[in-house]
């Protein structure tokens, strides 16, 4: 921005008058604002299409297909992966940065679990000490660049296994994940896109996944 272009912008405000603290408050929303990234991952061979992510923000505006597609997965050759639990430091998973939102207060998060199949849905409510995290720099080492950074975890990343488990944590590019929340998600009864694609869903498991299910099942209750 110009210098022109900047006196300009305070001109406006100050000759609209009564409207002069709302041009302060833009401001003021706009340096709090700080970029985040919305990421999906699932267990091994547990498949997972997310028909929506729907996010409200701390401001109250809702943006919604936040997150869909395909969770990140792996599937392991020869029945080499292990489904059961969560990774002890799981990665930011795939997904996108939610353009234009302040830090998250609630996601909405509806899926299909390809696995089982089945559909669900979930409220994930973010707390206040949740986004404290998400605003505090800290210093971490990273291997891959072999030396020192300063950053704040501002990924939010959501875990989504079968029997509709939902699993939160906050990480970084190179700062240990922090878990904030785990979810038990509800049966949507209308199932996949909401009864509109006559019960068919999303994607067939691929074949490394279902011959993993089909040999030792789901390990239900290890997440």
């Amino acid at each position: 921005m110009n210098d022109f272009t900047r006196r300009l912008g305070k001109t406006i405000c100050f000759l609209l008058g009564t409207f002069l603290a709302g041009c302060v408050q833009d401001v003021s929303h706009a340096a709090e604002k700080q970029p985040w990234f919305l990421g999906f991952g699932a267990p091994d061979y547990m498949e997972v299409w997310i028909e929506t992510a729907d996010v409200v923000d701390i401001r109250e505006r809702v943006f919604r297909r936040a997150g869909s597609g395909i969770a990140s997965v792996q599937n392991p050759v020869e029945h080499k992966g292990n489904p059961a639990g969560w990774p002890e430091n799981p990665g930011s998973g795939k997904g996108k940065y939610v353009t234009g939102a302040d830090l998250p207060r609630l996601v909405y998060v509806r899926w299909q679990s390809l696995a089982e199949p089945q559909t669900y849905e979930a409220y994930i409510v973010i707390p206040e000490s949740a986004r404290e995290i998400m605003r505090k720099p800290e210093k971490a080492f990273c291997n891959f660049g072999s030396e020192w950074v300063t950053e704040s975890r501002k990924n939010l990343v959501i875990g989504l296994a079968p029997g509709g488990i939902a699993k939160v944590w906050l990480t970084g590019t190179c700062l240990k994940a922090i878990e904030i929340a785990r979810i038990v998600g509800t049966v949507n009864k209308k199932g996949p896109y909401q009864g509109k694609n006559e019960g068919r869903y999303a994607l067939p498991l691929e074949p490394e996944s279902r011959a993993y299910v089909e040999k030792f099942g789901i390990p239900y209750g290890s997440w």
